[in-house]
């Protein structure tokens, strides 16, 4: 394995807070200047209030100022190629080009890679909601 961040986003798995699903999830996000904020999932009874480790990562750039990213990397305890979810995707896909590439852990140093466009093609962005706009308004 080469990829720092997945060590980064390993060693983040301790402080994941799991008691409902016991599923440890850990992120590590590059900002385009090389600075890595890293995020693990917090839980909550309500399931709709958990947070997800990629939610926490983007949460911590962009609380420091930081919106512009290229590498993301996620695992979980069970190193099981875990990927980030669709929601975490729309979220990436607000900060991220379709080239971010993100890095999912198999576990025994084996990695698989992929750009946020193929995890999520024809995302939702500005871009699409002007022109859902400008065609209900007949434009």
């Amino acid at each position: 394995m080469s990829d720092d961040l997945i060590q980064q986003a390993r060693d983040v798995l301790e402080h994941a807070y799991v008691p409902y699903s016991e599923y440890r999830v850990g992120a590590a996000l590059r900002a385009t200047d090389g600075t890595v904020f890293v995020g693990c999932n917090i839980e909550n009874a309500n399931y709709s209030n958990s947070l997800h480790a990629e939610e926490v990562a983007i949460a911590e750039a962009v609380k420091q100022g930081y919106t512009e990213f290229d590498r993301l990397a996620v695992t979980s305890a069970a190193r099981d190629g875990v990927t980030p979810c669709g929601m975490c995707r729309q979220t990436l896909a607000e900060f991220c080009d379709e080239d971010l590439t993100v890095v999912c852990d198999e576990g025994d140093d084996e990695t698989t890679e992929y750009t946020l466009g193929e995890l999520l093609p024809n995302t939702i962005s500005l871009g699409t909601l002007e022109a859902a706009k400008a065609q209900r308004d007949g434009e």
